[in-house]
């Protein structure tokens, strides 16, 4: 179910620039780095009397480090990590942090009647995909499948106060959502700090709220999805909104003539095996824009988008046709993003 790379979780990027504003004012400011296994980019309007870079950079990075430390799953001393080591019956003590994301996760669970789990690292370990899957990605045999599934599902899953147990020896692994709830943990307190003007990326996923100081909205470009060089599909205007893009176009492995995507549909225990090349997904959470992505990538063309209109989501589905891609808005996604926002 990972998507892209955070916590180490592997990859496929959707958002290839984020694009200037004519106005090249001292005002707008920016800095990034290393975070989550990939990297991070902010950029914000700085006013007089607000904080200074310096001190959003030691914010921002405090927090990737607390997120690291509770949710990592590439860390051994990781509070996720500790519980998975646990044997079945294991209760532990959780942060707000992780329950916060548990709850996500389990409401993508209910609504979409099991196409979206957190509890598939050992699937996608046997893959090759995961982070025990030492990069040898091959197609496993069937009893090597069922064997696994043992370790796999959600309904194991059981919190007690401020505990967190499981009833069987799952493995939970919240790649699918944690970069989505860094950007949204991010946010929060640069508002609290007095930022009203911001784009903020981790690892792919991103939110922007706010006016440049020429006026203008904060733009980002999504990406043709493609394996080779990169070019710009769409360009959105944001303001007060979370994206987030899953495909299956950078990460796969072919074995005799079969491509096999690095997104597991939990319902078939195997890689997804549909035409959809690439779902892009708005919403006022970026945590829910991270986990709908993928979901809505696990359902695949038809089913994705009749989710997405059901449940009346802001969603972009690029779709394979011969030589070409095909797209296709939700009502939704049209009501937030003008047509005219091309390239």
């Amino acid at each position: 179910m990972s998507k892209v790379v955070t916590l180490s979780r592997l990859a496929c990027i959707g958002f290839i620039a984020v694009l200037a504003g004519c106005d090249a004012s001292e005002s707008i400011e920016g800095f990034g780095g290393p975070a989550q296994g990939s990297t991070y980019s902010v950029k914000y309007v700085h006013k007089q009397g607000g904080p200074d870079m310096g001190t959003l950079k030691l914010e921002a990075e405090a927090i990737f480090a607390e997120v690291d430390r509770q949710v990592s799953t590439y860390r051994s001393d990781s509070l996720v990590e500790q519980f998975n080591d646990s044997p079945a019956g294991t209760c532990m003590t959780m942060p707000e942090g992780v329950f916060t994301l548990l709850n996500a996760g389990q409401q993508l669970n209910r609504d979409s009647g099991g196409a979206f789990d957190l509890t598939l690292e050992p699937l996608l370990d046997l893959w090759g995909f995961g982070p025990k899957g030492h990069g040898q990605r091959q197609v496993p045999d069937a009893g090597a499948v069922q064997q696994t599934l043992q370790r796999v599902g959600m309904q194991y899953l059981r919190v007690e106060g401020d505990q967190l147990c499981k009833d069987r020896d799952v493995q939970l692994d919240f790649n699918s959502i944690a970069a989505g709830y860094t950007v949204d943990r991010v946010i929060d307190r640069f508002i609290e700090l007095g930022v009203d003007s911001y784009l903020v990326e981790v690892t792919g996923e991103l939110k922007a709220a706010g006016i440049k100081p020429d006026g203008q909205p904060w733009r980002i470009a999504l990406e043709i999805p493609r394996s080779g060089p990169r070019a710009i599909q769409r360009i959105l205007q944001l303001d007060g909104y979370g994206i987030s893009t899953s495909g299956d176009y950078r990460n796969y492995f072919e074995e005799q003539g079969v491509r096999y995507s690095h997104t597991l549909d939990p319902l078939t225990a195997a890689p997804i095996q549909h035409k959809l090349a690439a779902v892009t997904v708005a919403s006022t959470s970026t945590l829910m824009a991270d986990g709908l992505s993928t979901l809505l990538m696990v359902l695949g063309p038809e089913k994705g988008f009749e989710y997405a209109t059901r449940a009346n989501i802001a969603a972009f589905f690029v779709t394979r046709e011969g030589d070409g891609f095909v797209t296709r808005n939700t009502e939704m996604f049209d009501r937030l993003f003008a047509e005219g926002d091309k390239p």
